[in-house]
């Protein structure tokens, strides 16, 4: 009996030991910011408005708010708590259960991939930010060196008309996004082969913002195809490696600094997103794209891609299972209370998520308006928003660099933020399984 109570002080001793040397938190919101940020990330802008959009408008907040309490709610409580009393990162936190450490392993194998096409967003904002340093946005217009032959820079209704162009007996419809008659100027049949001088235009039935062939022709040099690999494009490639820098940079000192960089790339953002939603609200047509927003349809909650797609958000919104939470919190005191962070984390990521689809659907109304298109042929989800859309809605804004450059910076902090956490969770997760790196570090 005395061995063992021996033994039990001897273990008591170690994990105080460790517990010792694991650092904590300095500040009072240090925790809560770096959980915030790494949260509130790209797909606050991106994701979450189209989804809404595509989803019903207004409705969709019904199934979302659901699973933010049935599912959100518990998983960021269960992910905080075994974080917070193992005081173990991902791969390491797990050991109270043997036979679950396979869940450590996979949230680390999963963010390894998360890593990797995060940081080359955060390169793509990059260059975009440092190409917006300029008087003139370079994809304010047409350039005959990059622009495809539907590019259009023109929405001017005296200039540019939008038809379907599905008269086949009177029209001619070709591959460039033009709607032609079907008798050249000449007085022939036209064709789509013809000199477009001597073609009779009626309008564009697939027009192309300068934006979408600047970022397909010049950004990604994009390829004929999947046989073609292409070349490297040294200006991504140079922006990839500065964004690994700065990730590094922001945690190699540990949560001492990167704790106290997180009221900066946690908040600013917020500020940027507030100034980007007053200019875009008084802009024409941002009222269209507001109600479009959150205009309820009532019939899509009978469908189930709906439900599966703000299951997949909360998921995706709040990085559940990707192990950034369990490493934040493992470095929380024992006696933090992760319930009433956990409700407030999930909270303030909804609210944020719902507030930049105000921001952005303001700017996507007043897109339509400008080029008389309907928003549901304006809007795209993804990288399409972010670096398509959004970039030209703001050539016709002076000044166009300013909204650019700002909208730049917010989707870089916003990036960062994730990226802290996500490399710190690699780091956590080797210096909790090699427990001696952590005395020479």
């Amino acid at each position: 009996m005395s061995s063992e109570n021996n033994h039990s002080k001897i273990d008591k001793n170690e994990t105080d030991s460790l517990d010792e040397k694991r650092e904590t938190w300095s500040g009072k919101f240090d925790f809560f910011l770096s959980a915030l940020g790494y949260a509130v990330g790209l797909g606050n802008v991106w994701r979450f408005p189209y989804l809404c959009y595509r989803n019903g408008g207004g409705v969709f907040f019904i199934p979302y708010f659901i699973f933010m309490l049935l599912v959100g709610i518990p998983l960021v409580f269960l992910e905080l708590g075994v974080g917070q009393f193992t005081s173990n990162g991902p791969l390491t936190s797990w050991k109270m259960v043997p036979i679950f450490r396979g869940i450590g392993l996979s949230m680390n194998i999963v963010n390894f991939y998360l890593v990797l096409y995060y940081n080359m967003i955060i390169a793509y904002s990059l260059y975009y930010l440092v190409v917006s340093l300029t008087s003139k946005l370079p994809w304010q217009e047409c350039n005959p060196s990059w622009s495809s032959s539907n590019c259009v820079d023109d929405y001017d209704p005296q200039n540019f008309r939008l038809v379907t162009c599905e008269d086949y007996n009177n029209t001619l419809k070709c591959d460039n996004g033009g709607c032609f008659n079907i008798t050249a100027l000449t007085g022939s049949i036209a064709n789509c082969s013809t000199n477009q001088s001597n073609l009779d235009l009626i309008g564009w039935w697939n027009p192309s913002f300068p934006s979408q062939d600047y970022w397909n022709n010049v950004i990604l040099m994009k390829s004929s195809g999947i046989d073609d690999s292409g070349t490297i494009v040294w200006q991504l490639l140079v922006a990839l490696i500065v964004a690994w820098i700065i990730s590094w940079a922001l945690v190699v000192k540990g949560i001492g600094i990167s704790g106290k960089v997180v009221y900066f790339t946690a908040l600013f953002p917020y500020v940027v997103l507030l100034i980007l939603g007053i200019r875009g609200w008084i802009l024409p047509g941002a009222a269209k794209g507001i109600e479009f927003y959150i205009k309820p349809d009532f019939s899509k909650l009978s469908d189930i891609k709906v439900w599966t797609d703000a299951a997949s958000q909360i998921f995706f919104s709040l990085s559940i299972a990707y192990g950034g939470l369990t490493s934040l919190a493992s470095y929380n005191k024992f006696q933090t209370n992760i319930m009433r962070d956990a409700i407030t984390l999930t909270l303030s990521n909804c609210l944020s998520s719902i507030f930049a689809g105000f921001v952005i659907f303001s700017y996507m109304g007043y897109l339509s308006y400008v080029t008389g298109q309907p928003i549901d042929q304006v809007v795209q989800p993804g990288q399409g928003l972010a670096f398509i859309v959004y970039p030209y809605a703001v050539t016709t804004i002076p000044p166009a660099p300013l909204w650019a450059i700002l909208f730049f910076i917010m989707m870089i902090l916003l990036g960062i933020d994730s990226m802290m956490t996500s490399v710190e969770i690699t780091i956590t997760s080797v210096l909790d399984f090699f427990p001696k790196l952590r005395k020479k570090i």
